[in-house]
């Protein structure tokens, strides 16, 4: 919804004093509408990197993209991805373009990016069928958290499950035994985010720098192949 002229500039000018927009970066926001920097400011402000989701050999191109879909709806940031048996080339028509606004890491081993998200304060749980789980629900979210998903015919892994700090799943009432991993994840994500809202609250969102790196790179996804090619080359060749 378009903002009338004195609600832009107040709306700028708390930008500005907030350090999201700066002079650095006005060559940038000056060629945005204020309507979209403040779409796009309204979805940033509930963005968070507390919880994140890894996904173990998922070959499936839509899974991919209904995970990366998502994670983006719930306002996950980074999604980790270990790819498996296929490539790592999410459906675009199942993303609807959610996966542009994400930053999605790529890791060529399990092990290591299980140690290294552990090394960085994170509590690794799997989605698990077999003993030894926990509901859902139990998981602690005092303590920032990743959702570890696997294959789906094979799940996660036995040298992940051996790395995770602790195993959930689902609780289901019907005869089927589990969810399609894009069912899981959405269930799974809808609720450790809304109970590490209300249990560790402004510790869940991004930090000031967090939302300024990543403001200016949706800042120039926003713009067009040429003009973003032109902020780069004026910016200093600035690269996202």
């Amino acid at each position: 919804m378009r903002m009338a002229k004195e609600e832009e500039q107040q709306w700028l000018a708390q930008r500005i004093e907030e350090g999201l927009l700066t002079d650095d970066n006005r060559l940038l926001w000056e060629m945005i509408l204020p309507s979209r920097l403040k779409r796009m400011y309204d979805v940033l402000s509930e963005r968070t990197r507390y919880i994140t989701i890894l996904t173990e050999a998922v070959d499936d191109p839509h899974n991919q993209a209904a995970v990366l879909r998502s994670a983006e709806a719930f306002g996950i940031q980074d999604v980790h991805v270990v790819t498996g048996a296929a490539p790592f080339e999410p459906n675009k028509w199942v993303t609807r373009h959610a996966d542009k606004w994400l930053t999605v890491h790529q890791h060529s081993s399990i092990e290591r990016v299980i140690r290294h998200l552990q090394q960085n304060g994170y509590q690794v749980y799997a989605s698990y069928l077999g003993e030894g789980t926990i509901p859902l629900e139990q998981i602690d979210v005092a303590k920032p958290t990743v959702l570890l998903f696997g294959n789906e015919h094979r799940g996660v892994s036995e040298e992940a499950l051996a790395l995770a700090d602790g195993k959930f799943v689902i609780p289901m009432n019907g005869f089927v035994q589990s969810f399609n991993i894009s069912v899981a994840a959405a269930i799974s994500l809808y609720d450790v985010t809304k109970r590490a809202k209300q249990v560790v609250n402004e510790r869940y969102h991004l930090s000031l720098a967090e939302k300024k790196e990543i403001y200016e790179h949706w800042m120039k996804l926003s713009l067009s192949p040429r003009l973003r090619k032109m902020v780069e080359s004026k910016m200093g060749g600035r690269n996202d």
